[in-house]
């Protein structure tokens, strides 16, 4: 169920009137859990017998860590932790298994080229860890200890909520227990923020329907074979748009994935903080998809050590964990070679600073620089996100040296800088809010820029598409 469709409008304003009646103030969560099951359940029903199951193993798990024979609570932990990893191994990497090490025609090689990758797999297996280890800490982490209830029935109740809540679900922002679960109680329709829920939904469908739906009819170009056909300049430009593309699509299916949880009453992290601001690798990953960078850092990169154990250690943990975060986007050696790139620039960056560090106040084209360097480098590396087969991206680097002399089709420039510009503006109208808070202009332009977007979202919607992080 997508969220720019009338079922899904429908499901959340059910929702909401049943959630606040007086009388169901005491069921608010169940009524939610039936709600997330309907969205989850709506396109495939049998989805719901996995997710379901990974339910079960995270509830008993992370109740017995904490509630167990104490002798055994990391037995307990490590057991959630590897069975949910499993279960993410086989349903989304058994397809580049079988691709990779088994012939053409072999019959286990068919058989996991097929295995089918469920929606939200690698969204709700995580935070299934997240649970299990946060319980584990709780026993030693004061504020981690109420993730627990004694009542196996409100720990059930309040893990598969955590779990399923259906703004989330399916493309995050991933939650973590210690920071979901705390905010667990009665809602009242009085207390709903409706400011901060109204900007974000509209920011969220304007950058979505508008802008990505509507660069998608070009950025579609950038398909093998397609491209070949373009000049140098035109591939450029739909690189760009696509770099452009992929931040609207992503940022905003979580602002409305935040404005939806804020009407029930519920905050969930900011995902996307400007990111095409930049001036640095790690500035970046502390920007852009905000909810995976700490998890991995959190999760991984701190217990392998962070940058505790020498500079070459963490130059290492840098690396491993931004390939194993490129490998979590999708079943393709492509992820695994963009976070390859990624955590080299990266661990590359850490060393030149290490030596050199950055200046306390760097001057304006030191800056303008650095974020040109940076974009340079992430928006080349979306090609690895648009063409998964490495060749592909090989030639398309190609084309754009070799196809200089072709004439270049000017619609698609014309298009695509069109809807790359509110973009653009969205992030310079952030500096200048950082630079001037309590500027006059800002106050004033606000409400005529948001009544500009929401007539945008319903006289200029681009044909609906799925959401590109659907398919991790």
């Amino acid at each position: 169920m997508l969220f720019n469709s009338f079922e899904f409008v429908a499901l959340v304003l059910v929702s909401l009137f049943v959630y606040y009646l007086p009388f169901v103030r005491k069921v608010q969560v169940p009524v939610l859990i039936a709600a997330s099951l309907f969205f989850y359940g709506y396109t495939n029903p049998a989805l719901l017998i996995l997710f379901l199951v990974s339910v079960v193993i995270n509830v008993t798990t992370s109740y017995l860590v904490v509630h167990g024979l104490p002798a055994r609570r990391r037995l307990y932990a490590t057991l959630g932790v590897v069975i949910n990893l499993l279960i993410l191994a086989f349903f989304k990497y058994s397809p580049l298994v079988g691709r990779t090490f088994f012939p053409p025609g072999h019959s286990v090689g068919e058989f996991l080229t097929y295995v089918p990758l469920p929606i939200g797999i690698s969204f709700f297996t995580f935070e299934g860890i997240s649970l299990v280890v946060d319980a584990y800490k709780g026993r030693d982490i004061p504020a981690y200890r109420s993730l627990v209830a004694k009542s196996v029935v409100k720990h059930t109740i309040n893990t598969t909520f955590f779990v399923a809540f259906f703004p989330h679900l399916v493309a995050g922002p991933i939650l973590k227990a210690h920071d979901f679960i705390p905010q667990i109680r009665e809602k009242f329709f009085t207390e709903i923020d409706w400011t901060y829920c109204y900007k974000a939904l509209v920011t969220g469908y304007f950058l979505k329907m508008v802008i990505a739906d509507q660069l998608n009819h070009h950025t579609f170009w950038i398909q093998y074979p397609y491209f070949e056909t373009h000049s140098s300049f035109v591939l450029l430009t739909l690189l760009f748009g696509y770099s452009i593309q992929i931040f609207a699509d992503f940022a905003g299916y979580s602002l409305i994935a935040i404005g939806v949880a804020g009407l029930f009453g519920y905050r969930l992290m900011q995902n996307f903080n400007y990111p095409y601001i930049s001036t640095s690798f790690s500035e970046f990953w502390r920007r852009w998809h905000i909810s995976l960078s700490t998890f991995l850092k959190e999760y991984l990169y701190i217990p392998l050590g962070g940058n505790r154990k020498g500079p070459y250690r963490t130059y290492f943990n840098l690396m491993l964990t931004m390939v194993l975060g490129g490998l979590w986007h999708g079943a393709a050696w492509s992820y695994a070679v963009w976070g390859t790139f990624h955590g080299l620039a990266l661990a590359l960056e850490r060393f030149w600073r290490d030596r050199h560090p950055a200046p306390k106040n760097p001057s304006l084209v030191y800056q303008i620089g650095s974020g040109f360097v940076v974009f340079f480098f992430v928006t080349f590396a979306w090609l690895l996100f648009k063409l998964t087969d490495f060749n592909h991206v090989i030639q398309y680097i190609q084309a754009i040296f070799n196809n200089t002399g072709m004439s270049s089709y000017m619609a698609i420039v014309v298009y695509v800088a069109l809807y790359t510009f509110p973009v653009v503006l969205y992030h310079f109208y952030y500096l200048f809010k950082m630079q001037y808070p309590t500027h006059r202009l800002s106050q004033t332009f606000e409400p005529y820029l948001y009544g500009f977007m929401f007539f945008m979202i319903v006289t200029n919607s681009g044909i609906g598409t799925d959401f590109i992080y659907f398919q991790f």
